[in-house]
């Protein structure tokens, strides 16, 4: 299963759930530290900002972004959840997640997994940009944009409760 998070809970909830991958999407508004119980090499780094729109001194999300991730996320091992975390866990870790989750089940709705994203988290705004690249990479013709319009913007808040998103 894959859990999501802030950066300031990220350390808390990767002791929570036992996790042993971490996918990082943080520009340059904070450093992260990776939790002691994450090897180097199950930690992706994604340096990016959350804008969709190209925006001078930031950095949008881009095709290798998304591909480092569909890549990353299609070598864990499962044994252990793994936690997607940005800056307040609204926007690029829950399009992260959701794309995640579509890589890895190519059978299962997207819609679904929309609606699933949905119940797990009232705040989840997916950065449209991120899902957009995964659904070019995965083969999904446009259907996980349309499911993520289709739920629609979340409630507002500073930062995002920590939430599951379940594979299946």
């Amino acid at each position: 299963m894959i859990h999501v998070c802030s950066l300031a809970r990220l350390h808390e909830t990767v002791a929570q759930v036992g996790a042993h991958h971490v996918v990082s999407l943080i520009g340059d508004e904070a450093t992260v530290l990776r939790p002691d119980s994450v090897a180097p090499e199950h930690h992706l780094r994604l340096r990016l900002h959350d804008i969709s729109t190209p925006l001078d001194g930031y950095i949008m999300p881009g095709e290798d972004h998304v591909a480092e991730l569909i890549r990353f996320v299609r070598n864990w091992d499962r044994r252990a959840p793994l936690v997607v975390h940005c800056y307040m866990g609204i926007s690029r870790s829950t399009a992260s997640a959701y794309a995640s989750v579509c890589a890895l089940n190519p059978q299962r709705d997207e819609a679904g997994i929309a609606q699933a994203l949905r119940r797990a988290s009232p705040t989840a705004t997916p950065n449209i940009r991120i899902v957009s690249l995964a659904d070019r990479l995965l083969g999904r013709d446009g259907r996980m944009v349309a499911a993520i319009e289709t739920i629609g913007r979340g409630v507002m808040a500073e930062e995002a409760a920590p939430f599951r998103l379940d594979l299946e």
